[in-house]
């Protein structure tokens, strides 16, 4: 019913166009239309235990395909919807009507009109009447299957088109190829820096060691010794710093333990307590997992600097083509993406292997973090 007066309005608001009068009133009345819509989706959806999409895109509702098809679901479900809403108030009344008079016809000397229009005068039309009005009510059983055929048209009308799903896809994919790019720019910016400032810092002091030493040799053989000496500790951290660097590409831990076994390792060496809950030990891609790894790592060291936390929890659950990594602590809450935090590299390497990120923070704690990574190929 509520179909049929929106389709009413929405009608008059678009007679009223060509006078001037309807234009300034379409985009408003596109937009609002759009909340019986959407309750009619939730509905289908319920029916039909599948989720339906919102189909709409950020701009002028006017432009937006979506709205002819909300419109096209007035048309239908005003028209369709105000006849099988009379019929489910009549028919069970009107049934209910004609069993009474098929008992109470006696009363009356002219006999009893039925609802369906005949006079009831006689046993045998009482009969009938009685008959006709059970099976009045009976068709009341078919509305399950009347609601389901309203849904299923519903979802046709209201889902995203082909094409539109097409047209997003492409742009989430391309999205997503941003992103990888931007990430992997970044990663191979840090290691550039972590070398340049690092490990190729302490290689060239050990080369000028060694070459203060070889010139010294002869004429002062014990600074000579203890340069060798210095050049020795200077190349033992090169080496230390260059393993991390090393770890930081792909940790080794990954491929001798697994994943589960490097997220435990992780979390021991966090100065927050951690409980680690691994709920689904398959492997996965190793990208999946560097990825993973990285992303608890990322956000241990949030939990550690900004959080204020006493205890922190994380859980790895997922199928086989799926990751689910949720880390929780119990800080004063307030993250927030924005903050440079370290939470928005985090959905950047998400985001590059079309994950998502889902990140609950209020004030006060606590905080949730929950990542879904793709696994498929």
């Amino acid at each position: 019913m509520l179909a049929w007066f929106v389709l009413v309005g929405m009608l008059f608001v678009l007679l009223m166009c060509p006078f001037g009068v309807g234009i300034p009133a379409l985009p408003i009345a596109l937009q609002l239309i759009r909340r019986p819509v959407g309750f009619e989706r939730r509905r289908a959806a319920r029916l039909l235990d599948e989720p339906i999409p919102e189909p709409y895109r950020s701009g002028n509702p006017v432009t937006d395909p979506a709205s002819r098809r909300d419109l096209g679901w007035l048309l239908f479900h005003g028209a369709t919807g105000f006849v099988i809403g009379i019929f489910a108030i009549a028919l069970p009344l009107g049934g209910l009507r004609q069993i009474v008079t098929a008992f109470i016809w006696p009363a009356f000397p002219g006999g009893v009109e039925s609802s369906l229009g005949f006079v009831v005068t006689s046993w045998p039309l009482a009969a009938l009447s009685a008959i006709t009005g059970a099976g009045m009510i009976a068709l009341i059983f078919l509305y399950p299957r009347v609601a389901r055929w309203q849904a299923s048209i519903a979802r046709r009308l209201l889902a995203p088109a082909p094409g539109v799903v097409l047209t997003d896809r492409v742009v989430e994919l391309a999205a997503s190829r941003a992103a990888a790019l931007e990430a992997h720019g970044a990663e191979l910016r840090r290691l550039e820096r972590d070398l340049h400032d690092g490990t190729q810092a302490r290689i060239a002091a050990v080369v000028l060691q060694l070459g203060i030493a070889d010139s010294l040799f002869d004429k002062d053989p014990r600074r000579a010794r203890e340069l060798l000496g210095k050049a020795q500790d200077t190349a033992t951290g090169a080496l230390a710093e260059l393993r991390t660097v090393v770890r930081s590409i792909h940790p080794p831990l990954l491929t001798d333990r697994g994943l589960d076994g490097a997220v435990t390792a992780l979390a021991d060496r966090c100065p927050v307590p951690c409980t680690v809950d691994v709920r689904s030990r398959s492997r996965r891609p190793a990208a999946v997992e560097a990825a993973a790894y990285f992303v608890v790592a990322e956000m241990l060291a949030n939990i550690t600097k900004h959080s204020g936390a006493e205890h922190a929890w994380i859980t790895l659950d997922g199928t086989a083509d799926t990751l689910l990594i949720e880390i929780r602590d119990d800080g004063h809450g307030g993250a927030d993406e924005s903050g440079g935090s370290g939470l928005s590299g985090i959905r950047k390497r998400a985001e590059a292997f079309d994950g998502t990120l889902k990140l609950s923070s209020p004030a006060g704690g606590p905080t949730v973090l929950k990542v879904e990574l793709p696994c498929g190929s």
